[in-house]
């Protein structure tokens, strides 16, 4: 099966390498999960893909399609489902239980990570977008943080007062998914299953991700 697994981000601490220089890390609890759905080329779906499930939840917290859903791969509902498709036949049967060991088995020194960012509410510009603001000083009266004129007559969009496409102004900030590719997988705790990521891992601790093995770096 290609190398792919489900966690949650711990926390951070350091390791030092063999040539004694210490390295920052991110540990994240991966596994065990549970396979709970096998998808093939030759079935309905009409593509390779197993559907992994990891952290139990209380069965009076998940709906009657989930505890069913679960009770086919003989398991309790779980938390954070998701489908991981590949390339050819995963191997695997539903009710299987996917480890850490799978990366250390395939050797794997790189690895992408998704996850969803820490959401920061509503912004203005000045955060959400790095503008530098007005003047402070010389006349310019509650307008430090603003952003300024918003609908010019620009020749690129005709000469009429409407707002151009993408404009930068305030809004939401965060909270969206983002995938950190080709950070170095410094170790693999298989007792405690645990990876030890050197590199960006997107959202707040605590929050789910999903770790594979990096599409465009090997070594």
């Amino acid at each position: 099966m290609y190398p792919a697994i489900l966690g949650k981000k711990v926390g951070m601490t350091q390791v030092f390498d063999p040539g004694g220089q210490r390295v920052p890390v991110t540990l994240v609890e991966a596994g065990p999960c549970v396979v709970m759905q096998v998808k093939t080329a030759d079935g309905p779906d009409g593509y390779h893909a197993v559907q992994l499930g990891f952290d139990d939840v209380k069965p009076h917290r998940a709906t009657l399609p989930e505890i069913g859903h679960a009770r086919r791969a003989k398991t309790g509902p779980k938390r954070f489902v998701r489908e991981i498709r590949l390339a050819e036949a995963a191997g695997k049967e539903v009710g299987d239980t996917v480890t850490v060991s799978l990366f250390a088995d395939a050797d794997v020194k790189f690895v992408d990570v998704i996850g969803v960012t820490k959401g920061r509410g509503f912004q203005g510009v000045m955060k959400r977008w790095g503008f530098g603001g007005q003047p402070g000083s010389h006349g310019t009266e509650r307008k430090h943080r603003s952003a300024g004129s918003i609908g010019g007559r620009a020749q690129n969009r005709g000469t009429s007062g409407a707002l151009k496409k993408g404009k930068r102004m305030a809004g939401h900030m965060g909270n969206a998914g983002r995938t950190a590719s080709c950070q170095a997988l410094v170790g693999v705790d298989a007792e405690h299953n645990l990876l030890l990521i050197h590199g960006s891992v997107p959202g707040p601790t605590g929050g789910y991700v999903i770790v594979r093995k990096s599409k465009t770096r090997v070594s």
